[in-house]
């Protein structure tokens, strides 16, 4: 699908070249991904590829891809999550994973070049797989492969699919091919799916622990703030509806419930493993959510009639909810021009609430793709005149938030540092905005007090600026007695002497 043509006139610096070395880390993308398809993974790299397309530059700047699918497996009950790849990725992927509230071992088979080259990696994996098979303690086993085993060929689908009972799922999150950490959540959830729906259709499953539903279920699809589906539930109710699962899910046999539903919810539009799953099990997949007036207006009319809901019952669930909603929102307004960006899948959801709180918003920016799922929001935001802008890269954040002059900056960490600089005040997306209610009257104000707090601030900022007015900045960054003087005839010589470094490796065959 292509992307909007509007676009903000952006010049990314230029990265110094690095040097490829060999099948390591820094071997550099292209080489890894050459590597990758010459041991086997050109048909993996060719679905990733098709179902997390890049553009319209090469990646996101975001964190590596596989702390998604890690997180997937460590929030889930009996599951072991294992990870295969380099030491220093392993240990920074776990210390993300603890910081983030992990509570269970993370799982690492380690290797050198011997064992790598060998196969003896392989055979280390599939030991470690066959302790981890206990059926006491766990449903299934998650074998992560990083970037160096993938490239490799490090074939984890020749492991075996059940042992003693305990499921085995191998997959390959490289940050070569899966671009961000959000679609890597997908990556590992649509594995389970279709694992789960392949188990379905050869005969009974566990039930949920809560026991089957006794209404048409709509399961969610996307991580989300613990009251948002317990919101969902309440506006379904008067048509008949109930909530079904959150994916990812909690436990293996809420898979089989996610499955067996009326209607899919597509809350974060990137899930595109999952969505094909769930088309292979016939299930309708809506696209948006409810949030703020308009939205869940849209989003219940969607719904009702995806399930053959009758117009009294639609009309009845828009009628409990959304006048709980408009005095929400003009309880709390919310006042001043923003700009916002992030890469968690839910930045075009959170803009749609700030404008109907009564913000100011120029552009939306959103390390995920453009999908089918996307489209409605898109649509909406583009009529109000907001710049939406998929894969956007940092440099394109920034380049907005120069271009729009706004009271308020959203986005990630490198994004907020920029506008502090400015003297703009900033709040970091992921963990202000995102771990926060969106959907329904809990979300309707939800955002209220820590975004106009935040506009509160600008008066601060100005204080800050005029109190270090006359500190140095880049090469002259401090306070010096003698100013430093730039020097950009030595930078102009060590990116020739890495460039010629460059060449006559590529002439060697290094």
């Amino acid at each position: 699908m292509s992307e909007p043509s509007t676009t903000l006139p952006v010049h990314p610096a230029q990265p110094a070249p690095q040097a490829a070395d060999g099948a390591g880390c820094h071997a550099g993308k292209e080489k890894l991904k050459a590597q990758a398809a010459a041991s086997g993974k050109a048909e993996l790299l060719a679905k990733y590829a098709k179902d997390y397309p890049v553009g319209p530059h090469d990646q996101p700047q975001s964190m590596c891809p596989a702390f998604g699918s890690l997180r997937v497996g460590l929030r889930m009950r009996r599951t072991a999550t294992v990870m295969s790849g380099s030491a220093c990725c392993v240990y920074g992927l776990t210390f993300t994973s603890h910081f983030y509230g992990a509570r269970r071992t993370v799982g690492y088979v380690p290797f050198n070049s011997e064992t790598l080259v060998t196969g003896k990696l392989f055979e280390d994996i599939r030991d470690a797989v066959h302790e981890l098979a206990k059926p006491e303690q766990n449903d299934a086993v998650v074998i992560i492969n990083l970037c160096v085993p993938t490239a490799s060929g490090v074939p984890l689908r020749l492991l075996p699919k059940v042992i003693n009972g305990v499921r085995i799922i191998g997959i390959d999150v490289p940050g070569f091919g899966v671009p961000t950490h959000a679609e890597a959540k997908d990556v590992l959830a649509g594995a389970m799916l279709n694992y789960a729906r392949l188990e379905a259709e050869e005969g009974p499953v566990q039930a949920p622990r809560t026991g089957r539903a006794t209404k048409p279920t709509v399961t969610m699809l996307g991580e989300m703030f613990p009251v948002d589906p317990v919101s969902i539930g309440r506006m379904l109710e008067p048509m008949g509806l109930a909530a079904g699962p959150v994916v990812p899910t909690r436990e293996w046999r809420e898979l089989y419930a996610a499955l067996d539903c009326a209607v899919v919810a597509a809350i974060h539009p990137f899930y595109t493993a999952s969505v094909r799953e769930f088309d292979a099990a016939g299930r309708t997949v809506v696209g948006s959510a409810p949030v703020g007036r308009e939205g869940t207006e849209a989003w219940l009319e969607r719904i009702g009639q995806s399930c053959g809901i009758a117009r009294e019952k639609i009309d009845a669930a828009k009628n409990a909810v959304l006048p709980a909603i408009a005095g929400a929102l003009a309880a709390k307004p919310i006042k001043g021009r923003i700009t916002l960006s992030g890469y968690e899948g839910s930045e075009l959801l959170v803009a749609r609430l700030l404008i109907e709180s009564g913000a100011d918003v120029r552009y939306v920016g959103t390390a995920c793709p453009r999908t089918p799922w996307s489209d409605a929001d898109r649509e909406w935001l583009e009529s109000k005149g907001v710049m939406v802008q998929f894969r956007a890269s940092l440099e394109q954040d920034v380049a907005a938030m120069r271009e729009f002059e706004p009271d308020l900056t959203i986005g990630t960490t490198p994004v907020v540092q920029k506008a502090k600089e400015a003297g703009i005040p900033g709040l970091y997306f992921t963990n202000l905005i995102s771990a926060r209610p969106l959907m329904g009257p809990a979300g309707a104000g939800s955002l209220a007090q820590v975004i106009n707090a935040a506009l509160g601030n600008k008066a601060r900022f100005d204080q800050m600026k005029a109190f270090f007015e006359g500190v140095g900045t880049g090469y002259a960054t401090g306070v010096w007695q003698d100013l430093p003087k730039d020097r950009p005839e030595f930078k102009k010589a060590q990116l020739a002497a890495i460039e010629r470094k460059k060449k006559s490796e590529e002439a060697i065959g290094c």
